[in-house]
């Protein structure tokens, strides 16, 4: 597999290889895209209890969905993890997957956006939740908009088509 500089996204972007909707050229960087934060989080919520964690567990069981009006913005505590979207949708053609990464400068002050699951799956086709914990000491504050991460494209070496549980989410 080979990382997609500059050029190669865009030429792929106009072969239709790589959709990006909405798409904006200035987002396009030396060998990846920024990724804006949606407005909708998905919270925990405040437990006593264990939560046993099985293949089939459903996470809106443990967390609840939270939309930001415009301007707003959330707070994320210490040690806190909270789930978000972007607001872009990607879609990938079978030859093509790529890497969800988070941004030096925020992750600089604590913020990881993701957690382990960085890697996005050749064919896929939506909207990539963003596993965001503060590892900082002080509470952060973010905004929907925000270019808080970045996909780094890959070619493949043959071709696959995602097809699994989050094929189409538009929600985190």
């Amino acid at each position: 597999m080979a990382i997609l500089t500059k050029d190669k996204i865009l030429e792929e972007i106009k072969k239709g290889n790589i959709k990006i909707k909405p798409f904006k050229k200035e987002n396009v960087g030396p060998a990846s895209i920024d990724l804006t934060l949606g407005n909708t989080f998905r919270k925990f919520k405040a437990a006593r209890q264990p939560f046993t964690i099985k293949e089939e567990t459903e996470i809106d069981k443990i967390t609840e969905i939270i939309t930001l009006k415009n301007k707003e913005s959330l707070l994320v505590s210490p040690g806190e993890t909270v789930l978000g979207i972007t607001r872009e949708k990607i879609t990938l053609s079978p030859s093509i997957c790529a890497r969800l990464e988070g941004r030096s400068r925020f992750a600089r002050m604590g913020l990881g956006v993701h957690i382990t699951a960085g890697f996005i799956q050749p064919g896929i086709s939506n909207q990539q939740v963003l596993e965001m914990t503060n590892h900082a000491p002080v509470p952060l504050l973010i905004s929907p908009g925000l270019k808080l991460c970045q996909f780094v494209f890959e070619r493949c070496e043959g071709e696959a088509k995602y097809e699994g549980k989050f094929k189409e989410q538009k929600e985190p």
